[in-house]
């Protein structure tokens, strides 16, 4: 298990990744070539990885984003110690935050 501020990142075995996840595709790249696993509003700083490798990600908010890297890599964050990930599959969960009275009771931590 790997944590960086408000982003867990979870191995997976190969046999643990639903079909459903592998047909979705590819989240597209930043300008910079990452895949940014995600954004802070009020910093403009990124948990992102630049290696070989796909991050999927869900058209619904709620379900997690999963990565494959290839050959392993680097999880990098301006304010954070970067993470070497080995090669394979992860499951990418992104803190969430309590809202009363919101429709769907919670949001993502802004970073």
């Amino acid at each position: 298990m790997y944590r960086q501020g408000d982003i867990l990142i979870l191995p997976l075995r190969e046999d643990e990744v639903p079909q459903t996840v592998r047909d979705l595709p590819p989240a597209p790249r930043d300008e910079r070539g990452r895949m940014v696993l995600a954004l802070g509003e009020a910093t403009g700083h990124a948990h992102a990885i630049a290696a070989p490798g796909e991050l999927l990600r869900d058209s619904d908010p709620l379900v997690p984003d999963h990565l494959h890297l290839h050959s392993g890599g680097r999880l990098v964050h301006e304010e954070h110690a970067e993470i070497s990930l080995p090669k394979g599959w992860f499951r990418v969960i992104r803190q969430r935050e309590y809202v009363p009275g919101a429709v769907r009771s919670s949001r993502f931590v802004a970073d």
